[in-house]
């Protein structure tokens, strides 16, 4: 009777959000809300195969109840987003966090069987029962995974981060070791640090609301920073197609004008105008392809932003810096929201690149101490300090994400940033 149920609602989640997507919004969005459902199902389907081996029978009732839940969450949500706006806390509490879940364990499962396909296929040819038993128990570690996931991406982890500036380094990319205090206040420099909050990747949407945002940007505020920089991707599609959303979340920065500053993501360029008007309506310069010079406690600093370009990169990063010499005496800081763009600059021709983008590497090990991400051995600086030659990148985790998959063992960063200027390596 259950699986019956759960087939069929099912069907009509696949069937049905697609149908009304297309009628309401569009091929485009129907065709991404059929595949990300479509996608996540097979795994939904295998777990739900193992409910009466996982759960003892005065339990199984509950836990099935909570999956049909959990499925017509998934398909509300994606639903919601055919006329996307910000939602209630209760919306999101009880539709888009549990939906949003439901698919990323999904996803998560479909992994996790392709990871051990060769080694059921193994058993199965040897009849290797006791090994088949074992397999049966380790497949609840995606939805392990995906509920604690939860409580990872619920707030970004405080921090204060010490970066110290080079004169030389590796001929290549490489990570660097950064010095990381968290939840806790390190002992005072001898020499006053150059102090930056970056705020990155806020992604203001169903896991980032307007007030949430906004308690993070307030708390950052109290740092009281010389500089506020924000390198970009603040939008969601709920964020998008509520106007004013975002002007009210970032607030807090409306009483330090001259120290704010920001630059495009790619999200950002979906909404452009909406970014624009927010940033402007809190005194938030933003730097498109532009220059600033600020006055700082510890000298004068050269700020560059650069744009989102997804083509012409190294031709681009090129341009700009050329056009903007370097100042004599000042701290050179280029925004750049995509840090694959770090291994195009010229050795030399900046001090420290600020950026964004990857969250963090989203799924991997941060959480327990190490460093390794998905994105560890691809070309994106993933998360913290790299270095080439003397050049520098601070890559932020992220204020928050977007969507889904959930942040799996990489939890977002609220960090204040000492950049030590005046005892370069």
């Amino acid at each position: 009777m259950f699986e019956t149920s759960f087939y069929t609602l099912a069907v009509v989640v696949l069937v049905v959000v697609p149908l009304y997507a297309w009628r309401i919004r569009g091929r485009t969005y129907a065709i991404f809300s059929g595949l990300v459902l479509g996608l996540s199902m097979p795994g939904l389907f295998f777990t739900l195969s193992k409910f009466a081996v996982w759960f003892p029978e005065p339990y199984l009732p509950l836990v099935r109840f909570l999956a049909l839940y959990c499925l017509g969450a998934a398909g509300i949500h994606m639903g919601h987003l055919v006329r996307a706006r910000m939602r209630s806390r209760t919306f999101r509490l009880l539709v888009s966090v549990p939906g949003q879940a439901t698919v990323a364990g999904g996803f998560l499962t479909v992994g996790w069987l392709l990871l051990t396909l060769p080694v059921r296929a193994v058993f199965v040819v040897l009849e290797f029962d006791v090994g088949s038993a074992a397999l049966v128990w380790l497949d609840l570690l995606p939805l392990v995974v995906a509920l604690i996931s939860i409580f990872t991406s619920v707030r970004p982890v405080v921090e204060v981060v010490r970066v110290t500036l080079g004169t030389d380094g590796p001929a290549e990319v490489t990570r660097v070791p950064v010095e990381r205090h968290r939840k806790r206040i390190p002992p005072a420099l001898d020499t006053r640090p150059l102090r930056i909050v970056q705020i990155t990747d806020p992604h203001l949407g169903p896991w980032q609301s307007v007030r949430a945002l906004r308690e993070i940007v307030s708390k950052l505020v109290e740092h009281e920073p010389d500089l506020f920089l924000l390198t970009g991707d603040f939008l969601t599609m709920e964020s998008m197609g509520t106007p004013g959303s975002l002007h009210e979340a970032l607030a807090p920065l409306k009483a330090h004008p001259g120290r704010c500053f920001a630059i495009f993501g790619n999200h950002d360029h979906e909404a452009p105008e909406e970014v624009r008007a927010a940033l402007a309506h809190n005194g938030i310069e933003l730097l498109v392809d532009q220059e600033a010079i600020v006055e700082t406690s510890v000298g004068p600093v050269q700020l560059i932003g650069a744009d989102y370009v997804g083509r012409g990169r190294g031709e681009h990063l090129k341009g700009l810096l050329g056009r903007f010499a370097r100042r004599e005496d000042h701290v050179r800081l280029l925004m750049l929201h995509d840090p694959l763009g770090f291994r195009d600059i010229e050795p030399g021709a900046v001090d420290l690149v600020l950026s964004g983008h990857t969250h963090g590497g989203q799924v991997g090990l941060v959480s327990l101490g190490f460093d390794w991400t998905v994105l560890s051995r691809s070309r994106w600086p993933d998360h913290g300090l790299f270095a080439l030659g003397s050049n520098r990148l601070y890559v932020h985790r992220g204020t928050g994400f977007y969507g889904f998959p959930l942040r799996v063992g990489v939890p977002g960063e609220a960090s204040l940033m000492e950049l030590i200027v005046n005892e370069a390596d």
